[in-house]
Formats: C-alpha cells, structure tokens, sequence
C-alpha cells in the first residue's frame, strides 16, 4: 500500500523527497505529495520525517 502525506502535518521541509530512492515525492503548493503510483512502499520517507506527516495508506 502506497504512503500518503497528510497536508495538516506536512511542515514542508522536504526531508522526504531528499530521501525517497525512486524521486516519487514532490513539492506542491508549499507542501509534499507522494505520486502513489511512483512509490514503492519502503517507508524511507516516514523514517525522516520530524512530524511522521508520511503514513501507509
């Protein structure tokens, strides 16, 4: 199951998309998505997170 960012929690740092192995992560509107399609599911972007803004879908 894809991650999600939830948009409340995002502080925008971008701490996940530096550490997404695959680029899945992207910078909109002051805070980070993940393309679900991209993501392969190896939590890489929850494990840096400060907040924990990335969870399983």
């Amino acid at each position: 199951m894809a991650y999600k960012i939830s948009a409340d929690e995002c502080l925008g740092c971008g701490a996940c998309a530096a550490e997404c192995p695959v680029g899945a992560i992207s910078e909109k509107d002051g805070k980070y998505v993940i393309n679900a399609d991209e993501c392969l599911e190896c939590g890489a972007c929850a494990g840096v997170c400060p907040v924990g803004a990335p969870k399983a879908e």
